[in-house]
């Protein structure tokens, strides 16, 4: 099976949608037009994981602050439950930090505390824990941890994550 990578596209939205709800049931999964809307932001870079042409993971990063003083906040990042544990997360989180250091600042994210795949995923790309947000996730109540990438050396500062001048 060959993974490509290319821009989510409003016509993903109900694919999306559809992982949202297997995946986080009880974390208020986004609906169809929440990716909608996401995918209209200009701040915004979201991208697709495909297998053989069928949606298998999305991944979102919101552009925030100023052009000289930027940060990142990764979104979102699924991966249907029948293809983790073959580096799809991995894809995706590292096309959602290149476009982060292509504009500059740190990245900021929250993760459910007992996701443990995903902590250790976050923090062998450099990502720290930073605090605690009790109850963070609604309906469910569950517990968020907010984590932290710092800037790299690599950033570009003043462009936005088309890559024009913010």
């Amino acid at each position: 099976m060959t993974v490509t990578l290319d821009g989510l596209t409003e016509a993903d939205a109900p694919r999306c949608a559809e992982l949202e709800r297997i995946l986080f049931p009880g974390d208020g999964p986004w609906p169809a037009s929440a990716f909608v809307s996401e995918l209209r932001a200009r701040h915004n870079h979201y991208v697709a994981a495909r297998a053989d042409g069928v949606l298998v993971g999305y991944a979102g990063l919101a552009g925030l602050g100023s052009a000289r003083d930027p940060e990142n906040e990764v979104h979102t990042i699924g991966v249907d439950p029948a293809q983790q544990g073959r580096g799809i997360g991995r894809l995706l989180l590292d096309d959602l930090l290149a476009a982060a250091d292509a504009r500059g600042g740190p990245v900021w994210l929250e993760v459910r505390t007992d996701n443990e795949a995903a902590i250790g995923l976050y923090r062998s790309a450099g990502f720290e824990l930073m605090g605690l947000r009790k109850r963070y996730y609604r309906p469910s109540g569950a517990d968020a941890y907010t984590m932290k990438r710092p800037p790299t050396g690599s950033e570009q500062s003043g462009r936005d994550l088309a890559g024009e001048e913010a």
